[in-house]
């Protein structure tokens, strides 16, 4: 398993499990760099074989990166894939969320469950590229459903909470690469 992150969250990551006595099952491969760098280069150095199918996962990131490096972060991972290959991400379609009053009332309630960091400073604004249609572009098969539709199809409802309002809409998004 290839993790590819910045070095301080590895770290963290790292000396957490060791502090709980807990070893990964998989082999871990740790790739310390951020992604907005040439984290390709540093995955293919580290020993990463893309002639193989391969499961990527982008989760709880994307509104973290800039808006040109969330499409880079895609082409990227589809130039390494193999056919076959399969990628969980999200996409929240509202960046609004992450602004204004609505963002404030949001990040107090945040602090209210004992984080002190204001996430929405971590946020990047701007115009972004439509996920599922960005991955359809590069040749994946793409599956998404809102937040809303998976939590009803399971029989759970959606919570009626303002904090919780905007996230109906983000979008969960699975998809496999087709063959080239």
């Amino acid at each position: 398993m290839f993790e590819v992150d910045q070095p301080e969250v590895i770290q963290f990551k790292s000396g957490t499990l060791a502090c709980l006595g807990v070893d990964p099952s998989a082999e871990r491969r740790e790739i310390g760099i951020d992604l907005r760098n040439d984290w390709p280069k540093a995955l293919l150095e580290g020993a990463f074989d893309r002639s193989k199918p391969t499961a990527w996962i982008a989760e709880g990131l994307l509104i973290y990166l800039p808006p040109d490096a969330q499409d880079r972060l895609f082409d990227s991972i589809t130039e390494l894939s193999a056919p076959g290959s399969r990628m969980a991400t999200e996409f929240v379609p509202d960046m609004g969320v992450f602004l204004g009053e609505r963002a404030q009332r949001l990040s107090e309630r945040i602090k209210e469950y004992g984080h002190g960091l204001d996430v929405f400073d971590l946020v990047y604004r701007g115009e972004r590229s439509d996920v599922p249609e960005h991955l359809r572009r590069l040749g994946w098969l793409v599956s998404s459903h809102t937040t809303r539709e998976i939590l009803e199809a399971n029989g759970f409802p959606f919570p009626d909470d303002e904090a919780f309002a905007p996230f109906g809409n983000a979008i969960y998004v699975s998809a496999a690469l087709a063959q080239r």
